[in-house]
């Protein structure tokens, strides 16, 4: 329960320059720091929050001089002096001044909210109080490591957005599966429905009337109960990859959500593998305001290293596989 709350009140905001092009989901959640997420969207699908007089999508892009309507909502103050830790400064593969590149660890959510108090894009401008704009282009599962885009300009947000909807922008990922996967190159196509389990989690499965999703799952190396592959994601769903292979039948190993839990419980035992093997480890596209051709890669964190080193030990890996 909130101990204290800002007096219950309709607001206006009108759309300055700064927030043109933001998404209006985006743009709530900033502005109304302490209201649960489910809660923002909640307003916006009983349209409740209004854009000159109209309802409005979660996925309408703000223009200037948009009056948004944001109805009577409960904010809590104690989250407004929420003390985000400065912490130790996240590793900046790429930077230039419209945008930058992180290689976020796993484990830390990339935003508060869903029972976490701040994530990497809270941190980060914590450890940069100067930046005029931090804004996540694309979002991590809080599992996975590696290559997270942060815009520094509005201009470069609302291009990137295009880039990715237009699939514009490669991104890679290394995985480790249970089970011998035997095709050198395979594309998934499944659509993919979201809902909520009965406890309120999110979830998504393979479901005819869901949103199209299509991966490329490469073979890099395969042992006598699991392989290693590389997946090229040609749409950016909700849990795609994890949900795509465990369809398939290869569960990725440490998944808490869809994995194999009997093995994940074994291999955090046996192999001290404490998390999911996941990690998005190359991202290439052209820069949107300069146009130069930008590839950057983010080696695998130490740890799944580790788990790779002990698999070469202990399992027969099938000869002619590259990496």
């Amino acid at each position: 329960m909130m101990a204290q709350s800002k007096k219950l009140e309709v607001r206006h905001e009108q759309i300055d320059a700064e927030s043109e092009g933001q998404r209006i989901d985006n743009y709530l959640m900033r502005i109304l720091k302490g209201v649960p997420k489910s809660h923002i969207y909640r307003l916006l699908r009983s349209g409740q929050v209004r854009v000159n007089g109209r309802r409005a999508s979660q996925t309408y892009k703000l223009q200037v001089e948009d009056m948004v309507r944001i109805p009577p909502v409960q904010v809590s103050t104690a989250s407004e002096h929420r003390v985000v830790p400065v912490g130790n400064a996240l590793p900046v593969i790429y930077e230039d001044d419209a945008l930058l590149v992180l290689d976020k660890p796993a484990g830390q959510a990339v935003h508060g909210g869903s029972g976490v108090s701040f994530g990497v894009i809270e941190q980060l401008r914590k450890q940069r109080p100067e930046a005029r704009l931090l804004e996540l282009a694309h979002r991590l599962d809080r599992e996975t490591s590696g290559l997270l885009i942060v815009a520094k300009k509005r201009t470069a947000l609302a291009a990137l957005h295009e880039l990715m909807r237009n699939g514009g922008i490669e991104k890679h990922y290394i995985t480790v599966v249970s089970g011998r996967w035997m095709n050198p190159r395979e594309h998934i196509r499944a659509p993919l429905y979201k809902y909520l389990t009965a406890d309120g989690e999110r979830r998504v499965r393979v479901q005819a009337d869901g949103k199209v999703a299509h991966s490329i799952v490469t073979l890099r190396r395969r042992w006598k109960t699991m392989s290693e592959l590389g997946v090229e994601l040609k749409t950016g769903r909700t849990h795609q990859i994890r949900v795509h292979l465990t369809n398939h039948g290869f569960p990725l190993v440490g998944d808490d959500k869809y994995g194999d839990f009997a093995l994940n419980k074994r291999l955090a035992k046996e192999a001290g593998l404490a998390r999911m093997f996941l990690h998005a480890a190359r991202l290439q596209f052209t820069h949107p305001l300069t146009g130069k051709e930008i590839r950057v890669e983010a080696p695998l964190p130490p740890e799944l290293q580790a788990f790779l080193k002990q698999l070469d030990a202990n399992e027969v890996r099938d000869a002619g596989e590259a990496v």
